[in-house]
């Protein structure tokens, strides 16, 4: 059951009567609004408009009341009572006595968090569900319903949730059964099911709630993530195991999600909440599909965030136009119109159907954040009743269609939100959880990352910033370390490119260098894997123009160490994008007919390619800008200022069309640079990446540079205007890298190239 924000929730009504002055604010009072055992918050002090929210701890509520708004009268909402004060009650779980066809151990009055319950059927009956539950801090009962079945109906006896009643007790085609909830519990899941032919009961299963009870990041990540993948998969067949993000799902999913942004919800808690999102549109992009995305907010009115019929859609960064959305562009238009967001999304449905001939193969996904406290717009039952109509809703085009809410604040509207979500066998649309962290730690867990560990070019967007941090965030980050018994040793980086590959730069490696004093370093610094064997580019000979006067020749400065065993993939190690192969072909969602030069024209594409290296201090991001085409030339010309290269004549004797360069300054924009370090240390053999549909594809090797600006100890310089980087561009070295990465003879699996 969602989030928890603490808003200062100003009804429309409310504002009407404060907003032309005619009636004086008062502040109000903090007499007798203390918690017995407990603490409180107030949003915005004593001022009207202000929610006190109160707090207990672990495995207490808030009793009569868990929250008060301060009126403009200056009188609290609801009005703190001297004979009856707010204390903090130890949570209890609903009653289990209402189990039928057997018995309960112990019969208690009231059951407490820890307390445990057996089961135990009469005879002639058996037993479906957990023998034993145990009341858990968030007061539901652990484990699933348990039910005393006789086998005699068509149907499995629909047991009766803790707390509830139901009535009928027929079990044959066509038969219905109702549920109600004991007083002061909230029905969630369907009030009404009815037995059809295929033995099968219809709707969800139902629940009985107390105001404080909440769903835990476990249950919501087992629960919504199961449900999702169903909704993403285009099988509902199977087994669950089976029931996987397809890989082909193209422009067949549109997914809408909708931000309730009226004063019920405070700024950072809807900052929390853009967060939250965030890591879920992520989560998803992690898999090989193209979901179109409609992300709108709404208060009294609706407002676009992304919209999916902008016809420059392509072309939009969907989190970065969610990161820019500002809690405060509604204004004074603070009320809470959930009608008006259906309203929106069905407006953009009917488009869609009016425009797509295949719009019946699209699957529809809505995901709403909101308290559930309407007060404008009317009700939203009869929108989603024309949305299910549209979308020919019923019987097997059920998976076309699923609607999911998150409650959203310290008196979340459990009824009228279940009344919103889709009611689905063996599904839960309808979440409510402690707080906004527990979502946040839900959408962190919500899609099984091993699910996508063998994916190239996966990253985490979030990080803290530390070098522990920044190697979890680029799984792909390899460390090279060189043991030299008479000389220096070398220290470079590297990307792992497969399960037996890191690809590195040649430099790093001396003639002689014995594989046992290698080490790779990858998802922890304190545990190196076993080499054997490495391999620089055979054309890569430093020495090749002395005779030009040039000391230093880096052309096909690309090497790659081979591992004695696969890496085992996981968060912690997963591969970078190698560009034209058809993993990386899959990652840019093109065509199994896309070329190699289609890679190239997708990731090459402008005179200034924004890119990125990491720096070996502290695994720090470097942001670089390569220069292609026309500005090129410009670019390399730069390299008679390196040391020993004052008699190069000419700048391509040094910079090959292997090369990508970068550094400089151009007009306002001023690269990075690399380190450079001793007997090839520092930055060199780290990836050259670029970001495109939210992966990381390698095109280039840091290779070597004209100055080093890292003297001094500062390891993120800027460039000055003639300091430039060049790395070897992997569309020039592909021969070499299907030699070895393409391999299909080896003990290992081979990349699959395209041409």
């Amino acid at each position: 059951m969602g989030i928890t924000t603490w808003g200062s929730l100003l009804s429309v009504a409310f504002l009407s009567h404060i907003s032309a002055g005619s009636v004086p604010q008062r502040n109000c009072s903090d007499t007798n609004v203390s918690i017995k055992n407990g603490s409180y918050i107030l949003s915005n002090g004593l001022e009207p408009g202000s929610m006190l929210v109160y707090n207990c701890d672990e495995g207490f509520y808030p009793s009569p009341t868990l929250s008060r708004r301060c009126h403009w009268s200056g009188r609290w909402n609801p009005p703190p009572d001297k004979r009856h004060p707010t204390e903090c009650k130890p949570v209890t779980c609903p009653d289990p006595n209402v189990f039928e066809n057997g018995m309960v151990h112990p019969n208690a009055l009231k059951y407490y968090v820890g307390n445990e319950t057996t089961y135990e059927c009469s005879d002639g009956y058996k037993l479906w569900g957990s023998k034993t539950r145990v009341c858990q801090l968030n007061g539901k009962w652990s484990g699933s319903t348990p039910i005393c079945d006789s086998g005699s109906g068509h149907c499995p006896d629909p047991g009766i949730p803790p707390g509830g009643r139901r009535t009928g007790h027929y079990f044959g085609i066509d038969d219905k059964v109702t549920y109600r909830c004991d007083q002061g519990l909230t029905l969630t899941g369907s009030k009404e099911r009815v037995c059809q032919e295929s033995g099968e009961w219809t709707g969800a299963q139902p629940a009985c709630y107390h105001t404080f009870t909440y769903d835990t990041p476990e249950e919501v990540t087992a629960s919504f993530a199961a449900s999702l993948r169903d909704s993403l998969t285009g099988d509902q067949n199977g087994t669950q195991h089976e029931k996987r993000l397809r890989l082909d799902q193209g422009d067949n999913l549109h997914i809408y999600i909708a931000l309730d942004y009226s004063d019920s919800v405070l700024k950072n808690n809807f900052d929390l909440a853009k967060e939250c999102v965030q890591k879920l549109i992520e989560k998803i992009s992690y898999f090989e599909i193209t979901p179109k995305y409609e992300l709108l907010a709404f208060a009294t009115d609706v407002k676009e965030i992304v919209s999916i019929s902008n016809p420059n859609y392509a072309d939009l960064d969907i989190l970065t136009e969610l990161g820019q959305f500002q809690y405060d562009e509604k204004g004074d238009k603070s009320g809470t119109n959930i009608a008006g967001a259906f309203k929106h999304i069905l407006e953009r449905m009917a488009f869609f159907a009016a425009n797509n001939k295949n719009f019946k193969d699209i699957q529809h996904v809505i995901i709403m954040f909101t308290d559930g406290n309407a007060n404008m717009g009317g009700n939203a039952d009869p929108i989603i009743g024309e949305i299910r109509s549209l979308l020919d809703i019923k019987d097997t085009r059920e998976k076309f269609l699923d609607i999911y809410v998150f409650g959203i604040g310290p008196e979340v509207n459990k009824e009228k939100i279940d009344g919103l979500v889709s009611k689905k066998s063996d599904e839960n649309h309808f979440f409510v959880l402690k707080n906004l962290e527990a979502l946040e730690e839900t959408f962190d867990k919500m899609i099984e990352e091993g699910d996508s560990v063998g994916l190239c070019g996966l990253y985490r967007s979030y990080s803290k910033g530390t070098a522990k941090d920044n190697r979890q965030k680029y799984p792909w980050l390899a460390k090279v370390q060189i043991t030299r018994p008479q000389e220096e040793g070398s220290n470079c980086l590297g990307a792992l490119v497969s399960a037996r590959f890191v690809l590195t730069a040649a430099h790093c490696f001396r003639f002689g260098d014995k594989e046992d004093l290698i080490k790779v370093y990858l998802d922890d610094d304190s545990r190196s894997v076993k080499i054997k064997r490495y391999r620089p580019h055979p054309k890569f000979n430093p020495s090749a123009k002395k005779d030009k006067g040039i000391n230093e020749f880096y052309d096909y400065d690309v090497a790659l160490v081979e591992l004695q065993e696969d890496v085992t993939f996981s968060i912690k190690a997963r591969p970078m994008c190698i560009p034209c192969t058809e993993q990386a072909n899959r990652a840019l969602h093109l065509s199994d007919k896309a070329k190699c030069k289609d890679h190239e024209d997708m990731l090459l594409k402008k005179e200034f390619e924004p890119a990125q290296f990491m720096g070996t201090h502290d695994l720090r991001l470097k942001n670089i800008s390569l220069k292609l085409g026309d500005r090129r030339p410009h670019c390399i010309e730069d390299v008679k200022k390196a040391k020993d290269m004052d008699k190069v004549k000419d700048a391509n004797d040094v910079v090959t069309i292997n090369f990508l360069c970068s550094g400089g300054i151009e007009g306002d924009s001023t690269d990075n640079v690399a380190c450079k370090g001793k007997a090839a240390s520092g930055d060199s053999g780290g990836a050259v990446f670029i970001e495109r549909k939210r992966r990381l594809f390698q095109v280039g090797v840091v290779s070597f540079g004209v100055k080093n600006l890292c003297l001094g100890g500062n390891h993120t310089p800027d460039s000055d205007r003639h300091s430039r980087d060049f790395h070897i561009n992997l569309f020039k070295v592909l021969a070499f890298l299907k030699e070895y990465l393409g391999d299909g003879t080896q003990s290992y699996t081979p990349l699959r190239f395209i041409d």
